[in-house]
């Protein structure tokens, strides 16, 4: 999520689990695992049943990220196991911290090598990551005037790698809200009615994946897509001109493809159609060359 101060990204991460569909036995027993061999369980606690949500802050070292130590232990990442990791402040983590993150986002594993042993710890989390557009947080505001150079900009945006942004799957403009919109009296749509939705599009993708030993599209493998990822005509039509016109890379054209699955799910369509596909490329605002 990418936008000023204040413009409500934070609250947006926090919110997530709220909407999230519930653990399932075999992913609460993953998780309670990783925290039990952490000693975060509670006393008395025999069971995480609720999804964790991790929040490290962006002075954490790659070690207590990934995991490690001289006696290997799960970091942050495998915290995270079946649950979100938060990452607020994006630029302003170390450099070679966020580096890490590329194995257990393509993988869902982080194996962490010492003298005394070789471990591999469990690592399938939602990344959830938030950032200013410039280092003042202003540019493309419209009440606050942007005090960065071109070239302040470009080197605030590149501490964020090329290929880890490319491994994100959506890219979101987050603008402030309006006071007038703060003041009013309008209600959105509970979150209790949006889990709802979710858990119907994450059963629908359990029946999918049935036997596959994965349980949601973000973890389809090329076979997978190729059986369940059916575009219509006009719907691959623009998928290629999107490809063409935006110069996307063979894994943004993949995750592109997860995304209109999982949104098709949502609209409890079999078929991925053209309205899929461009809800999903709208997503990619840093592809597109905005902010």
């Amino acid at each position: 999520m990418i936008g000023t101060p204040g413009s409500g990204k934070t609250m947006l991460a926090r919110r997530l689990p709220s909407i999230l569909p519930p653990m399932t036995f075999e992913e609460a027993l993953d998780t309670t695992k990783i925290h039990s061999i952490s000693g975060l369980l509670k006393s008395g606690q025999s069971l995480l049943a609720t999804r964790p949500f991790r929040s490290p802050h962006h002075t954490i070292s790659d070690i207590a990220l990934i995991g490690g130590g001289q006696t290997p232990r799960p970091g942050e990442v495998s915290l995270a196991h079946h649950g979100i990791l938060f990452l607020d402040e994006l630029p302003e983590f170390k450099r070679n911290a966020l580096e890490v993150l590329r194995q257990p986002l393509e993988n869902g594993q982080v194996t962490v090598s010492r003298a005394a042993a070789t471990v591999a710890y469990p690592a399938q989390f939602v990344l959830v990551a938030a950032m200013n557009p410039c280092p003042c947080g202003y540019f493309g505001d419209s009440r606050h005037q942007c005090t960065c150079t071109p070239g302040m900009i470009n080197r605030y945006r590149s501490r964020v790698s090329g290929p880890l942004m490319d491994r994100i799957d959506i890219h979101l403009d987050v603008p402030a809200v309006p006071y007038k919109d703060l003041s009013n009296d309008y209600s959105g749509e509970k979150s209790w009615l949006i889990r709802q939705r979710v858990t119907e599009a994450r059963e629908r993708q359990l029946r999918r994946f049935e036997g596959d030993k994965i349980f949601a599209n973000g973890q389809m493998k090329t076979r997978h897509m190729k059986k369940h990822c059916t575009l219509t005509e006009d719907a691959r039509t623009l998928l290629d001109a999107a490809m063409q016109k935006l110069g996307l890379s063979a894994r943004a054209y993949s995750r592109i493809l997860k995304v209109s699955r999982t949104i098709a799910d949502l609209d409890r369509s079999d078929d991925i159609h053209n309205h899929h596909v461009a809800e999903a490329i709208q997503y990619r605002t840093l592809d597109r060359g905005q902010i």
